[in-house]
């Protein structure tokens, strides 16, 4: 009986070792898959058949046997196989053909003042209007409107830092009139267009450093409040990072009375628990300030995803974007941008470092479960 079963487990170790030696074990599972993904980066073969396939063919799966992976389309014809008839692998695929013709509106929405209307766009593509509108706003995440005004918005806050005046900058960016930039002016920079093109000019920031376990930290506030809260390892990287955010405001070393708001928020750094309130200064666009909004509103000890966040300001396809206006935040710790987490909970990157998020993340949540102090 021992002999017996020892002879058996002989047999079958080599079969699984066979199997786990398999190089294109990862292909074979995308063609069991169907997965769309790896259409292009592969095709498969089946001797039985004499045809060859895209990954996603919805063809009846064959044997593995039977099966031969190439890297093209003309691979496979030259090894004797002909396209298939349903999947037609020697063809554009569908997703590629899809992101050609919304690849090609988008260049037409943004080249020109004169923006195409969904009509236009459409007929180019050759699909309904309904159709393209659909696809369209699937992949862009907006639709062709709201893609080409961003594009327009970007543009002039672009225009604004290096043109002569606001009416050329707004001309430049695409508008093909003033009325239509002002219309939305403040939702598109957060600020009228000649502040946001001062870049801080005839403004005073007051500023001071501070040191906490995390480095040194600047505080910079306008008249109306905390304006940045900046955290590196060197006064003079710090000086920089300010200078780089308002590049034209004349800088004022701050007295004692203001080194006392640098205290309150180097306590935010070492006491996240204790309520500090502290007026901020928040400037950026109305998408940044609904985001940086957002960030406050997660509790203490709390983390959310970049996905959250966006469904949380209304736009639930804008993660990338929602990460953007994090990694571009001005102010450390009062606008909790570290809260912020990937879909598993690992940590992304963070404008002050990773290894700053990760001790921010693991002191509140620690805080977050003492209790509160009285009075």
């Amino acid at each position: 009986m021992t002999s017996r079963t020892a002879m058996a487990r002989k047999d079958k170790a080599p079969q699984k070792s066979a199997e786990t030696a398999d190089p294109d074990a990862e292909r074979w599972a995308a063609v069991l898959a169907r997965d769309r993904s790896a259409d292009g980066a592969f095709f498969f073969s089946v001797k039985s058949t004499g045809v060859y396939c895209r990954p996603s063919c919805p063809s009846r799966r064959a044997k593995r046997e039977n099966v031969a992976f190439h890297a093209t389309p003309a691979a496979a014809e030259a090894a004797g196989f002909r396209p298939c008839k349903r999947c037609r692998p020697d063809e554009m695929s569908l997703v590629a053909r899809r992101a050609e013709i919304i690849a090609a509106a988008c260049r037409a929405l943004e080249d020109g003042s004169d923006v195409p209307n969904l009509d236009e766009l459409a007929k180019a593509s050759g699909l309904s209007r309904f159709h393209f509108h659909r696809i369209f706003k699937e992949i862009v995440g907006v639709t062709t409107k709201e893609y080409a005004l961003a594009h327009r918005r970007k543009a002039v806050r672009k225009e604004l830092q290096r043109s002569t005046s606001v009416t050329e900058a707004i001309y430049d960016a695409g508008f093909n009139s003033s009325a239509r930039f002002y219309a939305n002016a403040s939702e598109s920079l957060g600020m009228s267009p000649k502040t946001f093109r001062r870049g801080g000019k005839n403004e005073v920031l007051t500023f001071a450093y501070g040191r906490s376990s995390l480095g040194d930290i600047l505080v910079a506030a306008s008249a109306k409040g905390i304006a940045a809260i900046l955290i590196g390892d060197g006064r003079e990287q710090l000086i920089a990072d300010l200078e780089a955010i308002f590049p034209h405001a004349e800088r004022v070393a701050g007295d004692r009375q203001f080194e006392k708001i640098v205290s309150d928020v180097v306590g935010l750094v070492e006491h996240p628990q204790q309520p500090v309130d502290l007026p901020l200064d928040i400037r950026g666009t109305a998408f940044q300030q609904r985001v940086w909004k957002a960030l406050r509103d997660i509790p203490l000890g709390a983390t959310a995803t970049y996905t959250e966040i966006a469904d949380r300001v209304g736009r639930p396809k804008a993660a990338r974007a929602v990460a953007r206006a994090c990694a571009t935040n001005p102010l450390a710790i009062a606008v909790p941008c570290h809260r912020v987490v990937r879909a598993d909970g690992s940590l992304a990157g963070y404008r002050w470092g990773v290894e700053r998020k990760s001790m921010l993340i693991a002191r509140e949540a620690g805080s977050a479960k003492k209790p509160k102090p009285r009075g």
